[in-house]
């Protein structure tokens, strides 16, 4: 297929960095550079969906607010993207960091924000293959496209176990085949990966790590583990949920921080 010059140039041109997505989760020099894959898991109840808000807040935020300004694709593959929630987060960031004056300078800003957010949803692992495959198409005439977020890209597993018999190789197929098509997208797109996981474990999975194919495996340079924190048994601290997220990483060791849940959002303790 030929390629024509707005597409090279979108390929060629360098994507913002999200190594500044969020100073208080990522070891070392900061988060994810790159061409690289986050993967976040951990039980219900957790904290998982309230931290992936804030880091997809913190992308279509404008930098005036502390954002980063990028676009974003979420891929809803379990038809839980709560949008109100969404909306409710944006709009206290927005009025904790913008000036705007009024009440329709404060909607402007928030649909500027929500102009970056590009929403799909996949009911099928054959479903959500397409999309990768005509997410070339959107990297391409998007240039300020920087995250990709998969919710969640363990969806399926039990479906395509379900279909295809006992044997693991068709099994894992598909979701193979959706690995090694965003391993090519990242090598050619340089954009990042965040994906939600369920904690399905397997036969050569660690103990804290979620069974997925090897393709997919071989693909993530960063874990985030949450978990929920004991506290003292106090009236305040009953009140207030802590969790704990733990951050491995491939090349920058490994961190761990806490946080709890606001009306606006994830708050870093």
């Amino acid at each position: 297929m030929s390629e024509s010059g707005t597409q090279l140039f979108a390929r060629l041109e360098a994507r913002r960095c999200l190594r500044d997505i969020e100073p208080h989760l990522f070891p070392g020099d900061g988060g994810p550079d790159h061409g690289e894959v986050v993967e976040l898991f951990g039980p219900e109840g957790t904290g998982k969906t309230e931290l992936l808000y804030h880091l997809l807040c913190r992308c279509v935020l404008p930098q005036a607010a502390g954002g980063l300004e990028v676009d974003v694709v979420f891929v809803d593959t379990d038809y839980s993207l709560d949008m109100f929630r969404l909306v409710s987060i944006l709009d206290s960031r927005l009025n904790a960091g913008l000036s705007t004056g009024s009440a329709t300078g404060s909607e402007e800003s928030l649909r500027s924000c929500l102009s970056r957010l590009l929403v799909v949803h996949c009911s099928s692992s054959s479903q959500l293959l397409l999309t990768l495959h005509f997410l070339e198409t959107t990297l391409s005439l998007r240039p300020g496209l920087a995250l990709l977020v998969i919710d969640s890209m363990s969806a399926f597993y039990w479906l395509d176990r379900c279909e295809v018999g006992a044997s693991v190789a068709k099994q894992e197929e598909r979701l193979s085949k959706c690995a090694e098509l965003l391993g090519r997208l990242l090598r050619d797109y340089r954009f990042t990966i965040l994906a939600t996981c369920h904690a399905i474990r397997g036969s050569y999975s660690g103990p804290d790590r979620p069974y997925l194919c090897r393709p997919w495996q071989r693909l993530v340079t960063h874990r985030l583990l949450c978990s929920r924190q004991e506290v003292e048994n106090s009236v305040a601290a009953r009140r207030r949920r802590v969790f704990t997220v733990h951050c491995s990483s491939r090349t920058k060791g490994s961190r761990s921080s806490s946080f709890c849940v606001t009306d606006g959002g994830v708050q870093f303790l």
